[in-house]
């Protein structure tokens, strides 16, 4: 199976492993995305590899991209980022295990707490639309910013 992008595989676990646990009565998940990037809001492939994640999944992914060069009022960028470069301060990496458990050390006092793992696929570049791809989709655009706000639904 050819691996799908690493944002759709990084969700997939999110689901596996923590989103089904504790919200067991989701009908949907919604994602806020930075405009840029592998899942950028004019990537067909991060849409492509994002149906099939929701018809692996069967719930539907609501995407509510930022615009471009607004990622700054991300507030992970604020909330996460200071955090683990904090605990990565003054080190010099010398594994991808280090780098691992150096993150799962950043917390604050107001319960923020990091959970970390590493994805080990290889992904393939130079991937491409497959050419049937935007007349079969199941994406739907929103009324309003439909270049940015989109929901991907299982295909029966």
């Amino acid at each position: 199976m050819i691996r799908v992008i690493f944002a759709c595989d990084s969700i997939r676990y999110w689901w596996q492993n923590y989103g089904a646990v504790h919200y067991r009565s989701a009908s949907s998940i919604l994602l806020m995305c930075d405009g840029g990037g592998s899942n950028s809001s004019r990537q067909y492939l991060f849409k492509q590899d994002l149906q099939a994640l929701v018809n692996e999944l069967g719930i539907e992914i609501r995407i509510a991209h930022y615009p471009p060069y607004t990622s700054k009022y991300n507030p992970i960028e604020h909330r996460l980022f200071p955090h683990l470069t904090r605990v990565c301060q003054g080190v010099i990496f010398d594994s991808v295990e280090m780098v691992k458990n150096l993150m799962a050390n950043a917390k604050t006092q107001t319960g923020l707490k990091v959970f970390t793992t590493i994805l080990t696929q290889v992904y393939k570049t130079g991937r491409k639309v497959t050419g049937d791809f935007k007349q079969t989709m199941k994406i739907v655009f929103d009324d309003y910013l439909p270049q940015w706000n989109y929901t991907a639904k299982p295909q029966v």
